[in-house]
């Protein structure tokens, strides 16, 4: 059993020709729940940011404009995630079984990157690939 788990939150943006990662986060979590929560924890912090309530009162009026529908609703998609018990399983059990789990979303101008690994799988510099969780 894998009892820690090292979880990473990053964006990625072009910025003068060259692919930049920017962290949003990093936490240890000591247990399985605790990783779960804290991916879906920041999965909620980023679809916020990405998509406030307008009235909400630290908005500037007219500070938000609707995107065009071939734009990828990522603040749907991270909600639906966090909604989703079987997806929750899945990444729960991928992580119990020691495997890196990463989460990928992208709209336009960024991509949104959740990933989860066990700290004893790192010691033991894994050879299983990574599981890719489709959210949609």
């Amino acid at each position: 059993m894998h009892d820690e788990f090292l979880c990473h939150v990053t964006a990625y943006g072009m910025c003068g020709g060259q692919r930049i990662g920017v962290p949003l986060g990093t936490y240890r979590a000591p247990t399985l729940a605790l990783a779960l929560w804290w991916l879906r924890d920041r999965a909620s912090w980023i679809a916020e940011r990405l998509d406030p309530l307008p009235e909400n009162p630290r908005i500037p009026r007219g500070a938000l404009v609707p995107v065009a529908d071939t734009v990828s609703d990522v603040p749907g998609l991270l909600r639906a995630w966090c909604a989703d018990v079987v997806r929750q399983e899945l990444v729960a059990d991928e992580l119990a079984g020691g495997r890196l789990v990463r989460i990928a979303l992208q709209d336009d101008t960024t991509e949104y990157e959740l990933l989860a690994e066990s700290i004893d799988a790192l010691r033991m510099q894994r050879t299983v690939p990574a599981l890719v969780v489709p959210v949609a």
